[in-house]
Formats: C-alpha cells, sequence, structure tokens
C-alpha cells in the first residue's frame, strides 16, 4: 500500500483551475520528461508524454488521458468595497463553499474568503432555502483600491486546502482529477515494456466539458484508450446499497459506463481478466450521472478507439475533503501498468 504520498501532495495542492493549468502544466512537464522518449504540449495545453512500444510493428496507439485541471472559479466583478463575485468553472454544490478560503490568482496570489449573509439576520424564510453560488462573494479583507492592484476581471480563483493523510486515506482538494495525473506519471515510472506505443495525455478543461481529452483524440487517433479519472465512493452512512456506486479500499473501479460513455465490452473484459491475473483487487463501475475523458477519447479520434477507464472511488468529490484510499490509488498503478504492458496478447477480434 506504498505509494509516495509526498509527489500526491505536491500534486493536489497546486493550483489549475479549467483554463488557467500552467502551474499544474509545468510541474507535469517536469516530471514526465525524463521518463518519456518525446514529449508535446498543444495548441490547447494538453501535456502528451509518448512511450515507445518495444513490440510494435503496426504502430498501433495507446491514449491514456488524466486530467489536470480542478474546478474552480472565475473573478467577474470587484464593487465598490473590493468584494469579489464569481462564477464557477465546473460544477459545485452551493452548500460546499460556506466557510472556505480559496486563493485568488492574480498579479500575485491572496487568500480570500468564501462570504455569505450571516445567519443572525437572515428572515425564517431564508434559513430555510438551499444556497445558490450567486448568495455567495469573495472577501479578501481589502478596500478596492487595493484589491484592482492585484486582482483583475478573469482571474482565476482556487479553493485552498492542503493534503493530509486520514487511516489509509488521503484527503484534500483535488483528488478530483489529481490523483489519476500522479497515478499516470507513477505508471511512466514502472512502466519498462509496453507492448505499443503509450501516449500519457494530461488533459485540461475536462470539468468544462472533456475539451481537452477531444482535441487531443483527434489529433493522436489512437487505436485503444485509457481514461483515468476519479468516481463516486458514496459507502457513507445512509447510502443503500445500490447507491454506492463504488466503496473506499474494495480495489480500482474497472469502468462499465457513466453518462457520457459506454465503454467498450472488450476492453472491460480486457481489463478484468488482466486484473484477475494479475491478482489486483477491483470492483465494476457504472455511474448513471457525470462523465469523464473517456467520451473523447473513444469518439474523437479519426477512427474512433476501443476505449475504457480505470477509476478511482473517492468519497465526498467536488468537495475540499475528497478522500481516497491508498490502496485503491496504488491498485490502480497496477492494473494500468499491467494492461500497457499485456495490451498486445488479448483477442481484440471477439
Amino acid at each position: 500500500m506504498d505509494i509516495n504520498v509526498s509527489l500526491l501532495k505536491e500534486i493536489c495542492e497546486i493550483a489549475g483551475a479549467p483554463g488557467f493549468e500552467k502551474r499544474v502544466r509545468d510541474l507535469v512537464i517536469a516530471l514526465v520528461t525524463p521518463l518519456s522518449d518525446e514529449v508535446k504540449v498543444d495548441n490547447l495545453g494538453n501535456v502528451i508524454a509518448i512511450k515507445k512500444g518495444k513490440r510494435n510493428p503496426d504502430q498501433k496507439k495507446v491514449m491514456v488521458a488524466a486530467h489536470m485541471d480542478e474546478i474552480g472559479f472565475i473573478v467577474t466583478h470587484i464593487d465598490d468595497n473590493g468584494f469579489l463575485r464569481f462564477h464557477t468553472l465546473g460544477g459545485f454544490d452551493p452548500k460546499t463553499l460556506t466557510a472556505q478560503r480559496v486563493i485568488v490568482h492574480g498579479k500575485e496570489d491572496l487568500v480570500g474568503v468564501m462570504g455569505s449573509k450571516p445567519i443572525h439576520v437572515m428572515s425564517q424564510e431564508e434559513r430555510t432555502k438551499l444556497p445558490k453560488t450567486t448568495d455567495f462573494f469573495i472577501d479578501l479583507g481589502m478596500p478596492k483600491s487595493e484589491v484592482e492592484k492585484v486582482i483583475s476581471i478573469g482571474d482565476p480563483v482556487t479553493r485552498d486546502r492542503e493534503l493530509i493523510e486520514m487511516g489509509d486515506c488521503v484527503n484534500c482538494k483535488s483528488i478530483d482529477n489529481r490523483v489519476a495525473v500522479f497515478i499516470l506519471i507513477e505508471t511512466l515510472k514502472k512502466l519498462e515494456n509496453p507492448a505499443y506505443d503509450v501516449y500519457a495525455t494530461f488533459t485540461v478543461q475536462e470539468e468544462v466539458g472533456i475539451r481537452g481529452a477531444n482535441v487531443a483524440a483527434h489529433g493522436i487517433n489512437p487505436d485503444f484508450g485509457i481514461a483515468l479519472d476519479t468516481t463516486i465512493a458514496f459507502d457513507v452512512p445512509g447510502a443503500q446499497a445500490h447507491e454506492k456506486v463504488t466503496e473506499l479500499g474494495k480495489g480500482t473501479a474497472i469502468k462499465i459506463m457513466d453518462a457520457s460513455t459506454i465503454c467498450d465490452y472488450r476492453m472491460v473484459e480486457f481489463m478484468k481478466q488482466t486484473a484477475n491475473k494479475q491478482s489486483i483487487t477491483w470492483q465494476p463501475e457504472i455511474l448513471t450521472a457525470g462523465g469523464t475523458d473517456t467520451a473523447g477519447v473513444q469518439r474523437m479520434g479519426k477512427h474512433g478507439a476501443i476505449a475504457g477507464a480505470i477509476s478511482i472511488p473517492t468519497r465526498h468529490l467536488h468537495q475540499v475533503i475528497e478522500m481516497a484510499h491508498k490502496q485503491d490509488i496504488a491498485d490502480s498503478i497496477s492494473l494500468l501498468t499491467a494492461c500497457l504492458e499485456q495490451v498486445d496478447q488479448y483477442d481484440w477480434k471477439h
């Protein structure tokens, strides 16, 4: 169950809102360059690290996608008192914004807090209403004249939360999807003999519509595709068995479908057989709401790809307390590595 928690911490804590992935992209490039035969960055900002297959007479390509971006915000207005209004970048449950610190990335980074109307001055009707994102503002503790020296409309905002270990788990903001970035990097370290050319693709703007994966898949035109992303682990009090999707500590998850993709049955079976052969613990995943880069990888190449996904069970998704189990992360690395080394050994025609 040993994983490099210090590296995962660095990857999770760095800022990278959709469309503003430069900081995390620079870190990824530094980490994957020594591990790859070639590293490219496309016009949208996807990082593509290529590792050549040792037995690849047919020049087949396997695209593995992990998105770098995290849900965040963008500044839309600075009022006369220096408070910021914002628009969300990605999906938020508004109640999770209460009492959170954020970082506004202007000419320099400024820490702010998510403010809203105090309960003491709410009407009875307001107390019973569900909050909306428009009920919140960002307080930087500075007057407008000082704010405008550093912050402009259009600056990105990310959430402020450190990674900690909790029992056998890790807990942080942006486990979705920095844990997949970590898994793909750790796989490149272990991958000594890939069957076919591997295009390890660190994508942008997944949280706002799978935009990076669409462009990258079109350029790569892969024969096979594997997406890496988190999935819901609703294994908490009050959840019924059929609602759980996945559970922490029960192994990596092999995606069967999500709201944007029905995974290729051959890839699902290949992953199951590979996991069983390697004694890797796994669980099936059917996610009826929410999509991943799997859709772009599968459909946006010129000929389509035989595609599926390895998912990392995660509690409290799209909050700052996202939690994943270290053994599930280790199992995901093991399964991805085995799949990339054995993809040529499966009968894909059946």
